[in-house]
């Protein structure tokens, strides 16, 4: 019988230690063991048990009775659950998807901020068998449909709108069949795997039965949730339930989509548990603690990294808010007395923003006394951004995850008794029952090695391309064979490993550091530079907020350094110039990591103008800052196309 998730004692941590390494090569521990069962059985089995009556889920934008039911046992003004109420709420939404007509390894699409109807879908779904496909809200129509095209969508549950995004006249416009189909009957030959369109109405009143209106086919979520608990819908989920296998694949999560056309990634039962209760256990979670849950949830980071990350421990969930919402954040930290902050560098930037605008404004300083962990990850983190998240929000045992959707997804963590040091420059050390080796990526290099695969391993300290292998690797791309076979490799010993394609480092004590991705990796004059390492030193000065530096095209070097930046607010910001660019990384690095080219953002006239999500101008779409994704990671292959095209008409050449 498995142990239950408990806080893992510091010397337990300390003896997990690996001998001196002169390969890149490394193999987590065996202990703890993987867990064989499947998210429902461990819910029912490790969770429920023995925390039935404690705190689970508060959505603070919801109120009690969002999604009607037996009145909630908090007295809190807005939605607020024990797991019992989850597990409720659960069940009846498990016996609604079945009365639905959905049936075991169908697929149910959601496109939703972060509100208590998505984490119903996230084990509802688990628990009848089927497939949640997790959907990205920026999705503009075209992506949409090819979307739920892609992963061949049986039923979607959508929100009206978010923020400019009115999903409901979205779909309308798109599939003008969806205004005169019955519920239920849905049927579009662009479609032709779609059925039903639900509706989660966080608009109400009128405005929410306009937005309604204008499909036909839709109906109410609060509708479908069947909370009588002993009709055949009950004995049809108890017989699913029992057939379940651990190998099965209950979630369809898209890449980011940072360098193309997104992949549907198949994920398990037996990836998503196991990787959630790992990743607790190196933030040391118990049912004490109460995570404030900032990333969307049709990330890994969110729905992963947050919600089971929290929960196969016991412990509580917020969400400020549906979407980011810096205000919403420092609101839910303070009321809620969070001990845990989720994010990407962009979260944390505002979050500390807003802390520092309402101490300006008070003239008192806040207290996020409980505020402990939580995980910084999406894309790098400056060093200087660390050290202020550890100064001012008191996450003294933040953690850096480091991983990929295609392995469910984190596969490198650090732990609050690795040395500072190697908490804030690297991604700490490899998992439990994970693999991983840096493999050369320079064919003159390439060798069989003593593992298998085409490539040497390299020695330690020498970069080359992450190798990643255990239970924690995808499924494989949904109906998609051949980009499969492109990522996911067997060596000659029959190990299937994923190339990442990222560019990495371990040094001799097993930590990796991340330096960037191989194809964003800039080569100047046959030299190897890595923008990560850029980005820290510009991260470094007091004027920058944020920098990206890309790879420009160069007739004599082959490639030159280009440097995006973002001002911090203030006269740091305000003054910085071009050359106290260049100066930043001289006087950190190498000069010839120097930027030959420097661009602000915002102030390149149609170049990286307006407010983030905007409708395209010309072609071009608007960002408030660096282009990222709604995940956090920014958009190299955006930034390289502006900066070919602003070199080749000689902006922002600084040397």
């Amino acid at each position: 019988m498995l142990l239950l998730p408990k806080r893992v004692p510091a010397r337990v941590l300390a003896r997990r230690s690996y001998a001196k390494l002169t390969q890149s090569y490394v193999e987590g521990p065996t202990d703890p063991p993987l867990s064989h069962l499947t998210l429902p059985a461990y819910f029912a089995q490790h969770i429920l048990p023995h925390h039935a009556d404690r705190p689970a889920l508060v959505c603070r934008a919801e109120k009690p009775d969002a999604l009607g039911g037996p009145p909630q046992t908090s007295t809190a003004a807005h939605l607020a659950w024990t797991f019992r109420e989850l597990d409720d709420h659960v069940s009846a939404l498990a016996r609604g998807l079945l009365a639905l007509g959905v049936t075991k390894g169908e697929r149910v699409g959601v496109i939703m901020g972060n509100n208590s109807a998505y984490a119903l879908l996230q084990w509802a779904c688990a628990r009848v068998g089927a497939r949640l496909v997790t959907l990205n809200p920026a999705y503009r129509a075209p992506e949409l449909v090819a979307t739920l095209a892609l992963a061949q969508v049986n039923h979607l549950v959508v929100v009206p709108r978010i923020r400019t995004s009115a999903y409901l006249r979205i779909l309308a416009d798109a599939l003008p069949s969806l205004a005169a189909a019955a519920p239920g009957q849905v049927r579009d030959e662009r479609l032709p795997e779609l059925r039903n369109v639900v509706v989660v109405d966080d608009l109400g009143g009128d405005e929410g039965a306009a937005e309604r209106a204008r499909v036909r086919a839709a109906v109410d979520f609060r509708e479908i949730l069947v909370w009588r608990d002993a009709g055949p819908e009950q004995r049809e989920l108890e017989a699913l339930e029992r057939g379940l296998k651990e190998h099965e694949i209950i979630n369809l999560q898209f890449t980011s989509g940072t360098t193309g056309a997104p992949k549907a990634v198949s994920l398990t039962h037996h990836n998503l548990l196991n990787n959630g209760l790992q990743i607790g256990r190196c933030m040391r979670l118990t049912p004490s603690d109460v995570l404030c849950n900032v990333p969307p949830l049709f990330h890994c980071f969110g729905l992963v990294l947050g919600n089971l990350a929290a929960w196969t421990h016991g412990s509580s969930v917020v969400y400020p808010a549906p979407v980011f919402s810096a205000a919403a954040v420092v609101d839910a930290l303070l009321a809620e007395r969070a001990s845990a902050l989720h994010g990407v560098p962009t979260h944390f930037l505002g979050v500390l923003a807003e802390v520092e605008r309402r101490e300006q404004e008070r003239g008192t300083k806040l207290v996020f006394d409980r505020l402990r962990t939580g995980i910084a990850a999406g894309s790098s983190i400056p060093i200087p951004l660390m050290r202020t998240l550890v100064d001012k929000l008191n996450l003294t045992e933040l953690t850096i995850a480091y991983g990929m959707t295609e392995t469910s997804p984190v596969s490198f963590q650090t732990t609050p008794n690795d040395p500072l040091e190697k908490r804030v420059e690297t991604v700490g050390r490899v998992h439990p029952h994970v693999k991983a080796k840096i493999i050369l990526t320079d064919r003159a290099h390439a060798t069989d090695d003593a593992h298998g695969g085409e490539h040497a391993i390299a020695p330690v300290g020498t970069p080359g391309e992450l190798l990643v292998a255990g239970y924690l690797l995808q499924a494989g791309y949904w109906k998609d064979a051949a980009h499969t076979a492109q990522a996911m490799r067997r060596d000659a010993a029959g190990t299937l490993w994923m190339h990442t394609g990222d560019e990495g480092v371990l040094d001799a004590d097993g930590y990796l550091r991340i330096v960037g991705r191989i194809k964003d990796l800039i080569i100047r004059g046959g030299e190897n530079l890595f923008p990560v390492q850029i980005e820290n030193a510009l991260g470094a000065h007091a004027g920058v907020r944020e920098a990206a530096a890309v790879a420009v095209p160069d007739a004599r070097l082959g490639e030159a350094v280009g440097a995006w930046v973002v001002r911090a607010p203030g006269p740091a910001g305000a003054a910085l110039s071009p050359a106290d660019v260049r100066e930043a990384v001289v006087r950190g690095m190498n000069p010839q990591n120097a930027p030959a080219y420097v661009w602000f953002v915002g102030e390149l006239g149609e170049y990286a103008q307006g407010k983030e999500g905007e409708e395209e101008e010309g072609g071009v779409r608007k960002f408030a800052g660096l282009p990222k994704t709604a995940s956090g990671k920014v958009m190299k292959h955006v930034l390289r196309r502006w900066a070919r095209e602003l070199a080749e008409r000689g902006v922002g050449r600084v040397g």
